[in-house]
């Protein structure tokens, strides 16, 4: 039984073994098959004025698959109730599929235990959390350490706490090929014993550089600093496994690998979690409550205040199940080699700038770059995408959430690609002949 109108919650899941049900996982990958995978993407076979869709943004949201759907559209029909309050089936069903949900996420992550998994409903929050829980220890003159490739997502938290805290705002510089310059940050000292905190991206959303994150961690615990990760742009791509890489909080995002808006997932070393203060208050995060004062439940639903992203929890797990039955081995080959195949294709236009690493090698799928003429005008990037959605190529332009590491770079900002499991060769082709002709197309205007 609950207390005091507290919630009532499944017993600890055993995460040495899968899941069961609807929801459990293949027991062995399938053969890699881009086509096949394209027919589970219905929004795939459309068109775009008159062109077929190459959707080349998935950074910024990959498309979700048939069985992604159903799963959320069974849960709406089927077993809709809240969570943990109702005491009937339709509720039982709810909190059933719910807590399995963060089973079958912590056993995607290579998590101990179902309660190193906080829901939230984006990355951004879960970094917040990190941010406000994390604060509640810092004082005067502690240090936070960042870098400039990170998204505004993992800056601006960290901005708004050394404000609030009179903490020291510090950050990892890149090289001018996009890689984090560690070696600088060693001997000037950056990770002393000041930090407290580093938060860093696992992948870059800009660059697409691959950061060591076991190494990063290593130089962060050995001076006593909790070590923060953005892995938004990883665990769609990168088999992830919370236990060998070594931070203490690690966020990402549901509606980046295949799952639905409105989810995401902090992942926590259960002792530190336990350790933190809660980060929103109300209802289901709360042990008992009175008027002189409360008492909060253990993690994960000491931050889980309010009714939860139900029907996008139960999406998400079907997400995980679908990587996992594909292979998240397998997908990160495609990825590899469908960026090498573009990044071999990029290097033939004359006067494009790859912003970050040219080579296929510790670096994911986000290709951003900058265009010019043949008589030297940069094309505005928005202009590209202009030019590049009249063929039906879905790309992003602007900073992508990153100013600083634009400026960084001597630009305003660019044109990215970005690639998952369903990109095909030919949409490569495509979008190099696109390209070819909007370099043409502006250098014919001047």
């Amino acid at each position: 039984m609950s207390v005091d109108g507290g919630p009532e919650y499944p017993a600890t899941t055993d995460l040495t073994e899968a899941p069961t049900g609807s929801l459990a996982l293949a027991e062995e990958p399938i053969a890699f098959d881009v086509d096949a995978i394209r027919a589970d993407f219905p929004i795939l076979e459309r068109t775009v004025g008159g062109w077929p869709l190459i959707y080349l943004d998935s950074a910024n949201s990959s498309q979700k698959p048939r069985v992604v759907v159903e799963a959320v559209e069974d849960h709406y029909l089927n077993h809709n109730a809240n969570v943990a309050r109702a005491m009937h089936a339709l509720g039982a069903e709810a909190t059933e599929a719910f807590e399995g949900a963060r089973a079958q996420l912590a056993q995607f992550i290579g998590a101990r235990r179902s309660e190193e998994v906080v829901f939230t409903k984006n990355a951004s929050e879960a970094l917040n959390l990190c941010a406000y829980t994390l604060g509640a220890s810092l004082r005067p003159g502690d240090e936070i350490v960042i870098s400039v490739m990170e998204h505004h997502s993992n800056i601006v938290p960290w901005q708004l706490l050394a404000q609030r805290t009179g903490a020291v705002l510090r950050w990892f510089d890149v090289t001018e090929e996009g890689r984090l310059n560690l070696d600088k940050a060693i001997a000037e000292g950056l990770v002393n014993e000041r930090t407290k905190i580093i938060s860093v991206a696992y992948v870059s959303n800009v660059l697409g550089t691959i950061n060591p994150i076991s190494k990063i961690a290593a130089l962060g615990h050995a001076v006593g600093a909790t070590v923060v990760v953005d892995a938004s742009q990883a665990v769609p791509q990168l088999a992830v496994n919370m236990a060998a890489l070594g931070a203490d909080l690690v966020a990402f995002t549901g509606h980046k690998m295949v799952g639905p808006t409105g989810i995401g997932v902090l992942w926590g070393r259960y002792e530190l979690l336990a350790a933190l203060p809660p980060f929103l208050g109300g209802g289901e995060m709360i042990e008992i409550v009175t008027m002189e004062g409360s008492s909060y439940a253990p993690p994960p639903h000491r931050f889980e205040a309010g009714t939860p992203p139900i029907a996008q929890a139960v999406g998400l797990a079907a997400a995980a199940q679908y990587l996992t039955a594909i292979g998240m081995d397998q997908i990160t080959a495609h990825e590899r080699d469908i960026t090498a195949y573009a990044l071999e294709g990029l290097r033939s236009l004359r006067g494009l700038r790859v912003l970050g690493p040219d080579q296929p090698v510790d670096r994911g799928g986000a290709v951003s770059f900058t265009l010019t003429t043949p008589d030297g005008e940069r094309v505005h990037p928005h202009d590209v995408s202009h030019l590049l959605d009249s063929r039906g190529i879905a790309v992003r332009a602007g900073h992508h959430c990153a100013r600083p590491l634009h400026e960084r770079f001597g630009v305003q900002s660019s044109t990215r690609a970005s690639f998952y499991l369903y990109t095909t060769r030919a949409e490569i082709d495509a979008l190099i002949e696109a390209l070819a002709h909007t370099s043409a197309f502006f250098g014919g205007l001047r």
